[in-house]
């Protein structure tokens, strides 16, 4: 039977590459095609998906984002990430979400079927650029403990990235869907619990845990 792919990337020239990837792969079937987490979300709960190949870096709701609520709303969907970063903060960070692969997107059409077999059968999939070592000391580093991000709830983590990306409280609240007050509630919890006290600090958080791309 052939593998059912949801392609999701902001970026609609690395979608249409990966769709002609995908299409020259046998028995590999693209499904449809989404430009942020949210319209992800909308399309695995439409067509139930055997693997997503889930950008890290988008707009409005981030790849981890996306894949922490996949994973947990649709357990028989497996996620492989798509990312240009090797270290293993992003890596780990995806493992944590629940993803079942980290593929960096360099690699060549061999790996790419290679990763969608791997996850398709319940393994998990590492891009050989990703040493296994470096995550396996990076988890043993950190212990059994929750990181920062992880302290966080979903919304806070949604308002996070809102925050990051240089929305006000007045539009995070118009597209969530929430009133100011709420939306200034939870990011007085957030950075309470990130004991971070100003946007700027935020920003740099959200960079650095792979939230929000630096760019």
């Amino acid at each position: 039977m052939a593998i059912r792919v949801l392609l999701v990337d902001d970026h609609a020239l690395v979608r249409a590459g990966f769709r002609a990837i995908l299409q020259a792969i046998p028995n590999v079937e693209v499904l449809d095609e989404a430009s942020d987490g949210r319209d992800a979300l909308r399309l695995v709960k439409l067509h139930h998906p055997d693997v997503v190949l889930m950008d890290v870096a988008m707009t409005g709701m981030n790849g981890l984002e996306a894949t922490e609520r996949i994973v947990k709303e649709f357990p028989r969907v497996r996620v492989l990430v798509l990312s240009m970063h090797a270290n293993e903060e992003y890596v780990l960070q995806a493992l944590r979400v629940g993803a079942a692969g980290y593929l960096l997107k360099g690699a060549d059409t061999a790996e790419l079927d290679l990763a969608l077999k791997a996850v398709t059968k319940g393994e998990t999939y590492l891009s050989p650029g990703v040493s296994r070592q470096v995550v396996d000391d990076y988890v043993r580093r950190i212990g059994p403990g929750l990181s920062s991000l992880d302290q966080l709830t979903p919304r806070q983590r949604e308002i996070l990235q809102l925050i990051a990306e240089g929305h006000s409280s007045k539009e995070i609240a118009h597209t969530l869907d929430l009133s100011i007050k709420t939306v200034e509630t939870h990011r007085a919890q957030l950075m309470d619990r990130l004991d971070i006290h100003d946007v700027a600090g935020l920003v740099r958080f959200a960079i650095r845990t792979g939230l929000v791309s630096a760019e």
